[in-house]
């Protein structure tokens, strides 16, 4: 199964994450598909930058966001 979720990049305690398609078989920060955006959670406000239509696609073809990344997704879209 294919999911679109978060990989963890930065420092400790400064968190920097890629969304990344990536099978679910696969760890955390392992070999991943496609990247399709970054999340920066240490800016006020965090940045959500996010290629929609790669988004799209994706969910179209069975990718199934996390849980987390499907909060990014409809935080982008406002």
């Amino acid at each position: 199964m294919v999911k679109i979720r978060l990989q963890r990049e930065g420092k400790k305690k400064a968190p920097f994450y890629h969304i990344v398609v990536a099978d679910s078989r696969s760890p955390r920060d392992g070999k991943i598909i496609e990247q399709i955006g970054t999340y920066n959670p240490m800016t006020e406000p965090a940045t959500i930058v996010l290629d929609q239509e790669k988004v799209a696609t994706w969910i179209k073809n069975g990718a199934r966001p996390t849980d987390t990344v499907k909060a990014l997704i409809e935080a982008s879209k406002k």
